[in-house]
């Protein structure tokens, strides 16, 4: 009996070093690459919006979000400025509509709501298909350049619209107009507000509009770059 008992201790023993000797392991791995990847994903969202706002990593970008249009999930936008100037606002917007699910999306936008360019960040499409929305595999979305969605109607023509979609590939088409549209009207209301109502930033980075609504900010100067 007392053999027995010995031997169960060894094993809870043996057990435990072993259990503790992995979860050291791990916390190290991840602390290792905890650095890593979100350095990653920062020169990932840098380079999204250097690309819908070129000039972007040379200039001071501010961060803030605004409420979606459809009071789904909120906007991100970008405002970049270079010396002082603007050069543009890149939003990343987003559809629940594709054929695999959620998409995310950066566009860039002007001042005047012209569309600067745009492509996808993230999407789960078919490959051959639905991924076509990238610029890593086609150049279909640079239909969109240049074009103001006040004008150009941001759904495929066989909805009536003005966008060429991707062949056999209408459900991804569709859910990257369906984000665009939604940056854009996001863009809109941003701008008919910080046109006439914004008065002050509060404390904690909300813009604070004189008929008492808000929009989150957050000043994120040179996320893009140095000047």
């Amino acid at each position: 009996m007392a053999k027995k008992d010995s031997t169960f201790l060894n094993m809870t023993l043996t057990l435990l070093i072993v259990t503790a000797i992995s979860a050291v392991a791990l916390g190290f791995v991840y602390n290792s690459t905890k650095g890593p990847i979100e350095d990653a994903k920062a020169q990932k969202l840098k380079n999204a919006i250097n690309i819908v706002v070129p000039g972007a990593d040379k200039g001071e970008v501010e961060e803030f979000k605004v409420p979606s249009p459809d009071g789904g999930e909120e906007l991100t936008f970008y405002k970049v400025t270079h010396n002082g100037e603007l050069k543009g606002y890149a939003v990343n917007t987003y559809s629940n509509n594709g054929f695999s699910g959620h998409i995310s999306v950066m566009v860039g936008f002007d001042e005047n709501g012209v569309i600067i360019d745009n492509n996808v960040l993230e999407h789960a499409e078919t490959p051959g298909l639905g991924d076509k929305t990238s610029k890593d595999v086609s150049d279909w979305n640079s239909q969109f350049i240049g074009k103001n969605p006040a004008e150009f109607k941001l759904n495929v023509k066989k909805d009536g619209g003005d966008v060429d979609a991707i062949t056999a590939a209408t459900i991804s088409s569709r859910a990257y107009c369906d984000a665009l549209d939604r940056a854009y009207r996001g863009f809109v209301a941003f701008k008919e507000s910080s046109d006439s109502k914004l008065v002050e930033v509060s404390d904690d980075n909300t813009l604070i509009e004189d008929n008492n609504t808000e929009v989150d900010s957050t000043s994120n100067e040179n996320i893009g770059g140095t000047k």
